[in-house]
C-alpha cells in the first residue's frame, strides 16, 4: 500500500469527558468492534474479574479511575485506528492536555443525567484553542436524564459549540427504545440486553412510513417525527468541512455500556474523522506526506511492564516513516539514536513494528535521553511547539520515609518527574525537595508507585505555596536581578530542568513582586524548551 494511502487510513484520536461519563467503557465497546478484544470489562463491577483493557495500573484497578493515558490501535473497515484513552479525573488534568496534543480528533462523551460537567468544559476549551474536530457523544441513555434538545442546547451553551445530531434517541430511560440514525437513516432497537450482538437495524429511508408504528408503538412515532421535524428546522445541516475545522459538532446517541450506539458512532467517525494533520514547529507547518520523518515526545511512562523497569516514551509521528534501526536525530541533544525495538501498543500488549506511519504512535524504550515536548527527526533542527508545563496548584516537601533507601526514593522521584506526574523543586538555600501537583490526588499515586515500583517510602510535609512562577529577568546581570533574588531567596527553587522558579506564597505577593521588580517577568507556565 503506498505511503499516502496509509496516512489517509489513519485516525488518531482522543476520548475526553468528566470523570465517571464512560470514557473508558465507551473505548472498550470501539475496541469490541473492532475485533481487538473478544469480551468488554465492566468497568464499574466492584467484583471485577477482568479489567478494563485500558486500565493497567493497579491503582486504577483499585479505584476504577484511569490515571495514565493509555494509546489502543485498532483496524476497522480498513481504517486503522489509534485512540488515546485520557484520565479524566481533574487531578491528571495536566496528562490529559499534553495529549491533546497527539491528537487529530477528539470525542467527548457527557453523561446524559449530569450533561455538561466543569472538566468537560475544560477540556473541550483547550480543543477549541487548537481548532480539533470534535464529535459528541451523550452516554448512558438507558438511564433517566436530561430531555436530548435540552441536553444539546447545553452542549451548545456551555461548551460554545455549535452542534447538529447524527443519531436520536426514541424515548429515554425507561421508554428507551432505540436510536433513529439521522446519518444513515435507519432504526437500531434496544434490547436491554448488552451481551447479545447488537446488530440489527432496520432500514429506513421513510420516516412517514406506517411502518414505524409497528416497530415502536404510536405515540413514540408521532413524538419521533415531530422530533426529527424539529432538528431540520433548528439544526444546521452536517457539513464535513465545517466540522473538519472546528465549527461544527455532530452529536450521537447511545449506550456505551449495553454496546448501543457505538457502532453508529464508529461507522460515521472512520468516514467523517480526519486522517493526520500538519503540525506548527517553531520554524514552519510540517506536514504528514513530507518524505522525511519527524515526530515528538508527548508522554513518558515508566515501569509499563513492572518484572522489567522499562521507561517508554511515547511519540506521536507527524511526518515521514518511522522505521527499526534507523538513526535519527534527537534535536534537544543534537545527537542520533537508534530503535531497535520501537512498539506500537494494544493497551497491555506492545508489538514491536517494523514501520510506522504518521499519526501513529510508537513507544521507544528510553534510558532517560527524552523529556516531553522532545522532537526526533531525519537531521532538520526544529521543535515542535505547545506543550507546555503548568504551574502546580498544590506542595509539598517530600522526606525519604526510609534512609536505607535514599538511591531508590531519588531514582524513582526522578522517573516519575520525567513522566509529567509532577514537577521537582529544589528549594536553593537549603536544597530541600518540593513536589508541585495540579491535584492533590497525585501525591497517593506518586507514594504508591514509588514504594511498589521502586522499594522507596516516602512521607510528605506541607509547604505552603500559592504557585510556581517562572522567572525570566530582562538582564540576568542588573542590579534588579540581584535584588530579587536576595529579597527572595528563601522562595527561589531551580526545577528539574535548572530553571529558575519562585515560590509565590499568594497571589497578592505576585502582584506586589511585579510591580517592585517591573524588570523580572513572571510566568505560569514553562513552554518546555
Amino acid at each position: 500500500m503506498s505511503f499516502l494511502k496509509e496516512i489517509q487510513r489513519r485516525r488518531t484520536f482522543g476520548i475526553i469527558s468528566h470523570p465517571d461519563a464512560g470514557k473508558t467503557t465507551l473505548t472498550e465497546k470501539l475496541l469490541l468492534f473492532g475485533g481487538a478484544i473478544q469480551e468488554a470489562g465492566a468497568v464499574k463491577n466492584n467484583k471485577i474479574k477482568k479489567g478494563a483493557t485500558s486500565d493497567f495500573m493497579e491503582i486504577e484497578r483499585q479505584r476504577g479511575i484511569s490515571v495514565a493515558t493509555s494509546v489502543l490501535a485498532f483496524n476497522y473497515q480498513d481504517k486503522k485506528i489509534n485512540i488515546l484513552d485520557t484520565p479524566g479525573h481533574k487531578d491528571f488534568a495536566e496528562d490529559t492536555f499534553r495529549t491533546l496534543t497527539a491528537v487529530d480528533s477528539v470525542i467527548v462523551v457527557i453523561d446524559v443525567a449530569k450533561g455538561v460537567e466543569e472538566q468537560t468544559e475544560k477540556l473541550v476549551e483547550v480543543c477549541r484553542m487548537r481548532n480539533i474536530p470534535m464529535i459528541v457523544f451523550i452516554n448512558k441513555l438507558d438511564r433517566e436524564g436530561k430531555d436530548a434538545f435540552d441536553l444539546m442546547d447545553e452542549v451548545e451553551q456551555k461548551l460554545k459549540l455549535s452542534v447538529t445530531p447524527l443519531s436520536f434517541p426514541i424515548g429515554m430511560g425507561y421508554d428507551f427504545q432505540g436510536i433513529y440514525n439521522i446519518w444513515e437513516q435507519n432504526i437500531n432497537l434496544f434490547s436491554g440486553d448488552s451481551r447479545k450482538n447488537i446488530e440489527d437495524t432496520i432500514a429506513f429511508s421513510d420516516i412517514n412510513s406506517p411502518e414505524l408504528e409497528k416497530i415502536i408503538g404510536e405515540k413514540p412515532a408521532v413524538k419521533l417525527r415531530e422530533e426529527l421535524e424539529l432538528i431540520d428546522e433548528v439544526y444546521p445541516a452536517f457539513d464535513r468541512e465545517a466540522y473538519l475545522n472546528g465549527d461544527l459538532q455532530p452529536v450521537f446517541f447511545g449506550s456505551a455500556l449495553n454496546n448501543f450506539g457505538v457502532r453508529e458512532l464508529l461507522d460515521c467517525f472512520v468516514q467523517i474523522a480526519p486522517s493526520p494533520r500538519p503540525k506548527e514547529s517553531e520554524t514552519r507547518l510540517v506536514h504528514p506526506e513530507e518524505e522525511k520523518m519527524s515526530g515528538f515526545v508527548f508522554k513518558i511512562h515508566a515501569n509499563m511492564d513492572p518484572k522489567h523497569r522499562d521507561r517508554l516514551a511515547f511519540v506521536k509521528i507527524v511526518s515521514g516513516t518511522f522505521e527499526r534501526n534507523k538513526p535519527y536525530t534527537h534535536v534537544r541533544l543534537n545527537k542520533n539514536l537508534k530503535f531497535s525495538s520501537p512498539n506500537a501498543f494494544f493497551a497491555e500488549k506492545k508489538e514491536i513494528v517494523d514501520i510506522s506511519y504518521p499519526g501513529d504512535i510508537v513507544g521507544l524504550h528510553d534510558t532517560g535521553n527524552f523529556k516531553i515536548g522532545d522532537t526526533l527527526t531525519e537531521g532538520e533542527m526544529m521543535s515542535f511547539k505547545g506543550i507546555p508545563s503548568f504551574s502546580p496548584e498544590h506542595f509539598r516537601y517530600i522526606n525519604n520515609a526510609d534512609p536505607l533507601k535514599a538511591k531508590q526514593l531519588d531514582k524513582g522521584v526522578d522517573q516519575l518527574m520525567d513522566e509529567g506526574v509532577a514537577q521537582l523543586f529544589t528549594l536553593e538555600m537549603n536544597n530541600r525537595k518540593v513536589i508541585g501537583t495540579v491535584g492533590a490526588l497525585q501525591y497517593e499515586v506518586i507514594q504508591y508507585r514509588l514504594e511498589h515500583e521502586y522499594g522507596a517510602k516516602c512521607s510528605y510535609e506541607n509547604f505552603p505555596v500559592h504557585k510556581a512562577c517562572w522567572v525570566k529577568p530582562n538582564d540576568p546581570k542588573s542590579e534588579e536581578f540581584k535584588e530579587f533574588k536576595r529579597i527572595k531567596q528563601k522562595f527561589l527553587a531551580h526545577d528539574k530542568y535548572g530553571q529558575l522558579v519562585f515560590l509565590a506564597d499568594s497571589e497578592f505577593t505576585i502582584q506586589m513582586t511585579q510591580s517592585k521588580f517591573p524588570n523580572v517577568k513572571l510566568f505560569f507556565t514553562s513552554e518546555f524548551d
